[in-house]
């Protein structure tokens, strides 16, 4: 007889999808939508509907495995989970006596997104046993949500979707919801088009976004989109469509950043035509998109994460922001400010931190180089906390994430730091499958998926509800929740008592964490009840506007001058020209005809068929999203390819052998690749599985020092 149970998706995937379970005889058979779903803008797509038939199958590791033979060769012999405590415990405790607690470190890992992640417990216990180096930002959002702050004073500078429905215009600029998943933002999108809103999206890649909304395409070439954004601001004030009394009143540096654009400071006019040499984009289509941004009350400019994964991701953040300012869209019902994008309306559950005893951190992005020089790592390399480091990174975990190897930058130069025994001299792995980075363990522990153990979850960006998914089924194998085997550690090493803190199991933290929110939010149902319902939408939704009370009301805004600071007195104060005080156009190294040799850009992307990794290895959702290179028709001709060859792709970093797809729906003198593809090197070392970062680079941005991984050049030729 079929049994229906709700759960809430729980990677690292902004869709929170609420899933109905069908079992029969305690197996999963199915998952289905909901049709009584309180969010409707979060329905489940392909990914939520294949999480069964990606998780649970035979590929599936189901036994704690040791190292045999060298690093990174994939080579591992099963033992028990007592002999792998025994054994971690050893290195824990020689690594920690030997080089001090913060030669530990755990990486920056998101596959599994729940309140309770083997991220956050790590860090718990290694906080308990002396500390370990931490990290900062992420590669999702480092530079935007670094450079937020210079702007507004603060990185919540997102309003709730719902307000779109007031827009009259939607510029979304390297902005993809439809296959990224952005919360429900494609509903409201959808909303807003019903009600005549006009969508225009900006992006070197015709996205399913575009062709979803009908929205207008103008195809930019990549790292590009300061220049576009420049020479809309110039337009603007040129032919006086700014709002004078806005820059007046609530603006700091309007002025100097007005003479920036006249060419006053270094004789370049930030004219269309200027930047059409540079993004390719028509001058006219520049001059027609600002005066439409302009005239057009209110319109929202909602930049993506992609514009800000690149060398100068930094100055695109805040030219959006400025242009939002330019136009006096920041504040209002239907505008949008730009930055970052957080909001946050509701009170949310999270597991309580404790104090790090090493207080030093490290940019996400830099671990390869802690393990590699992190002796020499200073406050120019984003290094806080300390003058240097006392020893490079000798312990590394990777809990629930492939961002070892497959989603860091620059795979050649990774997997030769990993091999390197004699740096990191230790490292642990729990997974569901043998990725490319389980292969570079030294101890593979088998972690579950979310049918396996209850946790709670929370919107991804912003959203009125929290989720549960319960463990339906038991853990396949010997697989174990990452805060089983801690709390064993924690009793070898005589920490138990403070680890688990009164809590015996996950589930009892997690009620714990819930009566702890319930008292901030006292219209939540029991914890008995809320374990059944796949998600709780919070009774009386609010609809933020970010700044509104500073436009209504007078309120400062949160920066040292409590105003919006267009001129930034700290980034002048650091006078390094490639973080300019003003967000001016700054040309990436390896950007637009920055090599004769290697002449194609290549941007990634985020596809329908996975979030990041996850599902990478479902046959189904490979067959449906094959990975392919797109490539224009015009430059595929240049080199004698057709639709379905097999291509060469390559620079100095790596090689990737890959069909590709020939298109108009690419900008020319661009390639595109879904980024996520699992990393499958042939025995010369060129990867046939479709993993972007092969050919990345891994030298970090300059004032977040985040990810720059959109910004690679490549050349392309048919396979021989």
């Amino acid at each position: 007889m079929e049994q229906i149970y709700l759960t809430t998706g729980r990677n690292n995937c902004g869709g929170r999808c609420r899933l109905r379970v069908h079992m029969e005889d305690g197996r999963i058979v199915r998952l289905s939508a909901d049709p009584n779903d309180p969010e409707p803008g979060r329905r489940p797509c392909v990914r939520g509907l294949q999480y069964a038939n990606t998780f649970l199958n035979d590929r599936r590791l189901l036994t704690p495995m040791k190292r045999i033979g060298a690093r990174g060769e994939g080579h591992f012999m099963p033992i028990s989970w007592e002999q792998a405590l025994d054994e971690l415990c050893e290195n824990w405790v020689r690594i920690r006596d030997t080089y001090g607690s913060g030669s530990r470190y755990v990486n920056y890992a998101w596959g599994e997104s729940g309140v309770l992640s083997g991220t956050s417990l790590c860090k718990r216990l290694l906080r308990l046993d002396g500390g370990h180096l931490d990290y900062y930002n992420d590669y999702s959002t480092a530079c935007a949500a670094y450079a937020t702050p210079y702007v507004y004073g603060t990185a919540m500078s997102g309003s709730s979707y719902s307000t779109l429905t007031a827009s009259k215009l939607i510029i979304l600029w390297a902005h993809n919801p439809a296959e990224t998943v952005f919360d429900d933002l494609m509903y409201w999108l959808r909303k807003a088009r019903e009600g005549g809103a006009r969508i225009v999206v900006v992006d070197p890649r015709r996205s399913a976004t575009c062709r979803a909304l009908g929205a207008e395409w103008i195809p930019i070439r990549p790292a590009t989109d300061g220049a576009m954004l420049d020479a809309m601001a110039y337009v603007i004030m040129t032919e006086g469509r700014y709002d004078l009394p806005f820059l007046q009143k609530y603006c700091l540096g309007w002025q100097a950043w007005f003479s920036y654009l006249a060419g006053e400071t270094d004789g370049t006019p930030k004219t269309p035509a200027w930047a059409e040499a540079i993004t390719g984009v028509s001058a006219d289509t520049i001059r027609r998109l600002a005066l439409d941004y302009a005239n057009t009350k209110p319109a929202a400019l909602m930049p993506g994460y992609g514009g800000q994964r690149h060398e100068n991701g930094e100055q695109f953040t805040r030219a959006v922001c400025a242009l939002a300012c330019l136009t006096g869209n920041v504040g209002v019902r239907g505008g949008w400010a730009g930055g970052v994008g957080w909001c946050q309306t509701h009170p949310m559950p999270h597991m309580p931190s404790l104090p790090n005893p090493v207080n030093t951190a490290i940019p996400s992005f830099l671990w390869a180089d802690a393990i590699l020089r992190g002796t020499e790592l200073t406050e120019k390399d984003g290094l806080v906390g300390a003058e240097r480091l006392d020893t490079g990174v000798k312990m590394l975990f990777n809990l629930a994430g492939n961002q070892l190897m497959n989603q860091h930058g620059d795979l050649n130069r990774t997997a030769a730091i990993l091999r390197d025994e004699r740096l990191c001299e230790y490292i642990v792995c729990s997974d569901l499958f043998m990725t490319a980075s389980a292969k570079f363990a030294d101890l593979l522990l088998p972690g579950v998926s979310l049918f396996e153990q209850d946790n709670m979850t929370t919107p991804w960006s912003q959203g009125d509800f929290i989720g549960f998914s319960p463990k339906l089924i038991e853990p396949l194998g010997e697989s174990r929740f990452e805060y089983d085997w801690l709390r064993e550690l924690a009793q070898r090493l005589g920490l138990e008592e403070r680890f688990s803190d009164g809590h015996p199991t996950a589930t009892d933290w997690l009620e714990a964490i819930y009566a702890d929110l319930k008292r901030q939010a006292p219209e939540l149902p029991t914890f008995s009840e809320f374990r059944t319902m796949g998600t709780y939408r919070y009774k009386t939704p609010v609809e933020a506007v970010a700044f509104a009370a500073q436009i209504e009301h007078g309120t400062p805004f949160p920066t040292l001058s409590g105003r919006i600071e267009l001129y930034s007195p700290a980034l002048a104060a650091r006078g390094d020209p490639k973080i300019p005080p003003l967000p001016a156009y700054v040309p990436a190294e390896e950007g637009y005809g920055g090599s004769k040799s290697y002449p194609l850009q290549l941007v990634g992307w985020h596809t329908a068929a996975r979030c990041h990794t996850v599902h990478g290895n479902n046959p189904a959702l490979v067959q449906a999203h094959p990975q392919r290179l797109w490539i224009h028709p015009a430059d595929a001709a240049a080199r004698g390819l057709r639709d379905g060859d097999t291509a060469l792709v390559y620079n100095d970093r790596g090689r990737m052998r890959i069909p590709v797809h020939v298109t108009e729906d690419i900008a020319p003198g661009v390639t595109a690749l879904a980024q996520g593809a699992w990393y499958a090197p042939d025995e010369n070392g060129v990867d046939t599985g479709g993993s972007i970062n092969i050919l990345t680079g891994h030298t970090p941005t300059p004032l977040a020092h985040g990810n720059p991984q959109h910004t690679i050049l490549v050349e392309v030729q048919k396979d021989a």
